[in-house]
């Protein structure tokens, strides 16, 4: 299973970002299982929809997650919050950031992200580009 992080499902609408192609071809994909957390519908609105004003992009890209992601949209409880904190005092990342590392660890998926600086440089996540499913 594939985690993916706000800012993939953001770079499928930006045709300029190198993450783009790389990103539309795992969510095309409908041999791999995606997952999402429930924080990444709100990542993506304030992303898309309220720093760019892209409202219609924004819609367009959350019901995509939930049409792709469809049962497999984790909640973030106390205890992945727990976690997550944990793993933020340790790499130096957002609370946001750390749910999804969490959240890949207590379900054994592989997170990927955009988030070079923060999560893929640490070893914590895959890029779309180095997403491999067996």
């Amino acid at each position: 299973m594939l985690l993916l992080d706000a800012g993939v499902w953001v770079a499928l609408g930006e045709p300029g970002d190198r993450h783009c192609s790389p990103a539309g071809e795992l969510v095309r994909d409908f041999s791999i299982p995606l997952a999402a957390l429930d924080l990444t519908f709100y990542e993506v609105a304030n992303a898309v929809g309220t720093k760019k004003g892209r409202h219609g992009d924004a819609r367009r890209i959350t019901r995509l997650v939930q049409a792709r992601c469809g049962d497999r949209v984790a909640r973030v409880d106390t205890d992945l919050l727990d976690v997550a904190l944990e793993i933020a005092a340790e790499h130096g990342l957002t609370a946001y950031d750390a749910a999804y590392v969490a959240a890949a660890r207590r379900y054994g998926w592989t997170l990927v992200s955009t988030d070079i600086a923060d999560l893929v440089s640490k070893g914590l996540a895959v890029t779309p580009g180095a997403a491999d499913y067996p």
